[in-house]
């Protein structure tokens, strides 16, 4: 490759035979791929030859993020763009990156008015970026989804996943920004799939990670994980927006989150709590949990009220809160 690398793309990857060419395809723009093949039993490795020469086999580690260090460690390029296989760079992306990287005009491009963002932003080390999440086949723009911004660019040496937890994200040495354009995620295309990262995979490292930040067990948390993970993503962060979608993501987040309780009780040799109340103590959980459930249910229906009547209603909601 003739002439100073400025982009270095970032990717690593297993068994995504499937889904790894589209990825590729939108990478037109980067002046370095480099793709750490995580010993893929597919066509992965052959599929990403056609678009870089740039391929480092690894085993296939469950920290993930061990991985994409190591290829941030290979990079050459001054900015560097972490990017999994079943994520896109949109054209506009493309275009807000090619600026950053490549210190391109910004008034040509995009008018004066980015041409001060540009200056503004001079002396930062890494970008936030949205991200579009395709789920089950609908663009979740709520559920706590969008806009779902990754910390995914950064200037070389300065940014690293600490490898400690499989949700973490890129730390950064110094200042950051956002970017306006999105990375389009295909997400979970099927409820196997789903199962199959969030209990088998993800569930497990966060039991582990809530023992060694010192969780302190309690059965009702039984009862109190699904539930409260429930109303988050279904009422406080809009679900029902997304329709049925909405509703059956809240579920499923709930079920994710009963995992996470199950595993840690596992992980505790089926710790029994020995408490004679159990069935007074369960009913009065749930009742708790429907108390809940119906405030928050009453507080989106509010806000379709005119505005005297709404402020009143709010405090007398947040009164029995």
């Amino acid at each position: 490759m003739k002439g100073k690398i400025s982009l270095s793309v970032v990717i690593s990857a297993f068994n995504e035979g499937e889904k790894i060419k589209e990825c590729l395809k939108s990478l037109s723009f980067a002046d370095e791929i480099i793709f750490v093949d995580n010993n893929s039993t597919d066509k992965t490795s052959e599929i990403a030859q056609k678009y870089t020469s740039k391929i480092f086999i690894r085993p296939n580690n469950p920290m993930l993020n061990i991985n994409k260090n190591y290829g941030f460690i290979k990079a050459s390029g001054d900015w560097i763009l972490s990017l999994d296989a079943d994520e896109r760079v949109t054209p506009e992306l493309k275009e807000e990156i090619k600026i950053i990287t490549n210190k391109q005009d910004f008034a040509q491009v995009f008018g004066s008015e980015a041409q001060a963002q540009r200056d503004d932003n001079g002396a930062v080390n890494g970008y936030w970026i949205p991200r579009k999440n395709i789920i089950f086949g609908k663009w979740i723009k709520h559920t706590g989804w969008y806009p779902d911004y990754q910390l995914r660019l950064f200037k070389k040496g300065k940014g690293r996943f600490p490898e400690a937890h499989v949700h973490e994200m890129i730390d950064v040495v110094g200042e950051t920004g956002r970017l306006k354009n999105n990375i389009i995620h295909y997400n979970y295309e099927t409820i196997f799939q789903f199962m199959q990262k969030l209990i088998y995979i993800y569930a497990s490292n966060e039991a582990n990670q809530l023992l060694k930040n010192g969780y302190k067990f309690s059965w009702q948390d039984a009862i109190r994980f699904p539930f409260k993970e429930f109303l988050s993503r279904f009422f406080a962060r809009e679900g029902y927006k997304d329709g049925f979608h909405g509703l059956m993501l809240s579920i499923l987040m709930a079920f994710y989150h009963f995992a996470i309780f199950s595993l840690i009780w596992e992980r505790l040799k089926f710790i029994q709590t020995g408490d004679e109340r159990l069935l007074q103590e369960t009913e009065r959980e749930f009742k708790k949990s429907y108390k809940e459930l119906l405030f928050w249910s009453s507080l989106e229906k509010i806000k379709t009220i005119k505005k005297p009547i709404k402020r009143l209603a709010y405090r007398i909601l947040r009164k029995f809160q």
